[in-house]
């Protein structure tokens, strides 16, 4: 045992240090987490028990705290001294609020940080730094109903005309039972934000002002699980009693909400769930939280609760006559990885969860003894005016990743690229090319 002073959350504090232990502060809170209820209601507490676990603290528990979507976690060190960590879920934005206020220490946010609040925390650091911005899940945003209602399949079009209040029965897209009934989530959320950016922004539509608005997920998919009219949007795990539908975006395929789909981020409403590090006043609560989350350990507390963990497996993939030849034979023979490498808008550039989902991959290839010509990588992009074009800009892509893979002693069978064939979103917006402009991993 050694006496050692720290910087801690901007004061000087003296602790008692024992090898692989975090610093206990001598009053208030070891970690202040806030933002998104998605993760803020079960999946951050989760990982914050988890962290504590870890910590080899005893008697860890939630506390209430008397404030809606607010709880304290608990836990005691060997020697009885009372360790605490306050989270606060009542949507993304209210995290970066609380970080421009020195009342937070880490982000919980379901949608990247918009360049405005970029811009107020500078002074924090850079907080689109791969260091700062941590892919912690996957999600998927579910299309609920009531579980009888006989619709199976949206387009994102059709979607945005229901919840804009422009189509206002079920008629009017495909359906029976007469007028729609809306439910969203409440303006904090980032849920909504996604909801908004995805479908209703995309489109030049608004929410429709009669939706009923809940700060809730749980509540809000109970009541559309109990309203025969009702159409809402939901993060993943909490789809509970409802039916999610089918959602298409362009010319892609209707897909449901499936694991695989939103781990590819092949899903048209898959979203990125985010912790964001201030990188120049950390808390070394915050961090390790984060280093927990990404590990195995962590990820396995993320698949425990309803989200998609990004621990890489391979899935085999059915051939149908709508894939080109070429791709319908890879399938036939090799299985695909349940990751995709995207870029930076506006880049070559692998974006931040690429650099984090280099390492997995590396690790799956290294332990199932793949090093050695037994990985293809196939490139796609968004649609070109010649098209190929488009086919060499996706075997670039392909190329930028086979780069990586062979500073580490991976050497490839093949790189192909497909242009803009099998696209997984509309490419008439910015956001669809991104999507994209995608590399898959396939494993003999």
């Amino acid at each position: 045992m050694r006496l050692c002073v720290v910087v801690f959350m901007g004061l000087w504090l003296p602790f008692l240090a024992w090898a692989g232990h975090l610093p206990i502060p001598e009053q208030g809170p070891a970690l202040r987490l806030q933002g998104s209820n998605t993760i803020g209601a079960a999946l951050g507490p989760a990982l914050v028990r988890g962290l504590m676990e870890d910590q080899g603290l005893l008697r860890v528990s939630s506390e209430i705290t008397g404030r809606d979507n607010e709880q304290r976690i608990v836990g005691l060190t060997a020697d009885g001294r009372r360790v605490e960590v306050d989270i606060a879920a009542h949507g993304s934005s209210t995290g970066f609020a609380a970080l421009k206020q020195a009342s937070a220490d880490l982000a919980a946010s379901s949608r990247p940080i918009k360049d405005s609040e970029r811009k107020e925390l500078s002074s924090l650091g850079d907080l689109k730094s791969p260091t700062a911005e941590q892919v912690i899940a996957i999600d998927g945003l579910a299309i609920i109903l009531h579980p009888q209602n006989p619709l199976r399949q949206l387009d994102t079009v059709q979607l945005a005309r229901i919840f804009s209040g422009e189509a206002k029965i079920w008629e009017a897209v495909g359906g029976v039972g007469g007028p729609i009934h809306l439910y969203a989530r409440d303006e904090q959320s980032g849920t909504y934000d996604t909801f908004k950016e995805l479908v209703l922004g995309r489109h030049g539509k608004r929410l429709d002002p009669t939706a009923r608005r809940f700060e809730s997920s749980e509540q809000l998919s109970d009541a559309v699980s109990q309203d025969p009219q009702g159409i809402g949007f939901i993060g993943l795990p909490y789809v509970r009693q409802a039916k999610a539908l089918a959602i298409a975006d362009g010319d892609s395929q209707p897909m449901l909400p499936l694991n695989h789909l939103i781990a590819t981020e092949d899903y048209p409403l898959s979203r990125r769930l985010f912790f964001y590090l201030p990188p120049w006043e950390t808390n070394p609560w915050a961090t390790a939280l984060v280093e927990f989350t990404q590990s195995d350990k962590g990820q396995a507390i993320v698949a425990a609760n309803g989200f998609i963990a990004q621990t890489v497996q391979a899935m085999a993939v059915t051939p149908n006559a709508l894939m080109p030849e070429g791709y319908q034979a890879l399938s036939r023979h090799a299985q695909r990885l349940t990751v995709n490498f995207r870029f930076e808008e506006g880049s070559a550039s692998l974006d931040n969860k690429a650099h984090q989902d280099l390492s997995r991959v590396l690790d799956y290839i290294k332990q199932h003894g793949k090093t050695d010509r037994r990985v293809t990588l196939v490139g796609f992009g968004d649609a070109k005016d010649d098209p190929a074009r488009a086919d060499l800009l996706s075997k670039l892509r392909a190329m930028a990743v086979r780069r990586e893979l062979v500073k580490y002693g991976v050497t490839l069978r093949e790189v192909r690229g497909f242009g803009a064939l099998m696209p997984v979103a509309a490419n008439s917006e910015d956001e669809g090319r991104i999507r994209n402009r995608r590399v898959e991993v396939w494993v003999y």
